[in-house]
Parts: C-alpha cells; structure tokens; sequence
C-alpha cells in the first residue's frame, strides 16, 4: 500500500514502513503522520516487528519546510496556523499525528530504525519512536525544532532523555546541533553502525533474531524494560513477579 508519502507493508510477523519522497529527502507532512496513526491502529495482532526506513539516500529531512512558510503541500495548511486556534483544538491535532509515532514504543511489538544519511527533527523523533537503531556511517541526526521557534513534539524528548541523560540531551535540542554516526553509537542513540551497504542485510539479521523467542516473553519483556525507569525497585520486582506468573500459565496452557 502506497498513501501520503509512505509504502506500507505487512509480510506475516513483519511489517514495513518505507517513507518515499526522496525527492525532499522524505520530509514529512501531517498526512504522512495520520497514514502512520492508521497503519499502527490496523496491525493485524500476529505482527511482532515493525521496520522503519526511508528511500533514497536519507533516511528524513524532517517536516516538510513549506509548511513552515505559509505554503500548502498535498492540501495540508501551514502548521503555524495552528497558533491562531483555539488551545483545545491545537492539543487534539497534535495528539492525533503523535499518535503516528507513539504506536511503535507498544510492548507487543519491537521496532527498528534503518537510518542512513539525514534524520533531522521529526526524522530524528521518528528514530528515536524506534526501540532499535541501525545507522550507517553517514548518519546525521539533528533535533531542529527549537532553531525553528518550536518544541520537540512528536514524543522524542522522553526517548531522548532515557537514552542520553538529561543534561546531554538539553545541549543536543538547544543547539540543535549535529550527532553523527560514531557519537550516536558511543551515547546509545545508534544500536549499531554498519557499513550502507550492510544495513538491509543486517537489520534482517536482528529482524530474524527478534523473531526466535515467544512473543509473549518479548511483549512482557518489553513491558517491564519501558516501565522500570519509572517504578521503583520493590515496584519492579512486583511487576516482574506479576509477568513471570502469566508467562508460567500460559507456557502450562500452551503444554497443556
């Protein structure tokens, strides 16, 4: 299926977003994001992996400049008129295209970010969505939105945050400057750097490797890991008990 920008795919327990508009280094549109929102909200529930790519040499330039200068793209109005509405009418839209992002951090599913050359502001919220990243050694990240006047507002400051500590990710968005691939490594914003030609090859590898256990383990596994940042310790062994006792009965259902 090919809509708003994106190639979307399910192939058994794989699915594929491809963002296609290499020819503005797939900038992304508000249409792009809802197309996302509906493609999560769809996933058929034997669907485990979820691979995040763009076509062409970037993997995002981020949002869509006209739509930052009063132009319309696709029919979609400038995003600065959302400053001239209502303050309830601005939190449900933006909350409708967080929506595009928000679904790749749910537990029944593992995420993976194929990211070469650019991946800058709403790019880089999109890698950071991901729970795995595959980066080549050109990749460039960048979180723009404060040197346009705005926020990071597509769920990437918790990511961000959790990744690289508070203090390291405030100079990253108030410079707005540029983390490449070795770096991103060394921070823990890249899983892995491989050479460009490698990256399919290799997120198939972690694809198929992700694949092997129980999907109820990876779902609970994947549950208690988002989740213990925020719990304490007594609170996570609580939750650790809790998911283990459902593995065992359904390990003794499945047996049975």
């Amino acid at each position: 299926m090919k809509q708003r920008g994106l190639r979307l795919t399910v192939d058994g327990p794989v699915a594929r977003v491809v963002l296609d508009r290499p020819e503005v280094r797939n900038a992304q549109t508000p249409g792009m994001w809802r197309a996302l929102a509906e493609f999560g909200a769809s996933l058929p529930t034997d669907v485990r992996v979820v691979v995040v790519s763009g076509e062409g040499p970037s993997f995002s330039a981020g949002l869509d400049r006209r739509l930052m200068t009063g132009e319309t793209v696709d029919g979609e109005e400038s995003l600065l008129a959302l400053g001239t509405k209502p303050a309830a009418e601005v939190h449900a839209t933006i909350a409708e295209i967080q929506a595009g992002f928000s679904w790749l951090r749910r537990p029944e599913i593992v995420s993976v970010a194929a990211v070469q050359g650019h991946a800058i502001g709403a790019g880089f919220q999109l890698a950071l969505a991901c729970d795995l990243r595959v980066v080549t050694p050109d990749v460039r990240f960048s979180m723009r939105e404060p040197a346009l006047g705005l926020v990071p507002d597509l769920g990437g400051t918790q990511p961000l945050v959790q990744l690289v500590g508070y203090s390291r990710a405030l100079e990253i968005c108030a410079t707005s400057r540029w983390v490449e691939a070795e770096e991103a490594r060394q921070l823990g914003l890249a899983n892995i750097v491989v050479p460009a030609e490698e990256l399919e090859a290799t997120v198939k590898d972690l694809t198929d490797a992700l694949l092997t256990p129980l999907p109820g383990a990876i779902r609970e596994t994947k549950a208690l890991l988002l989740g213990a940042a925020d719990a304490s310790y007594e609170q996570q062994l609580r939750a650790e008990r809790e998911a283990q006792q459902r593995r065992l009965a359904e390990l003794m259902g499945n047996i049975g």
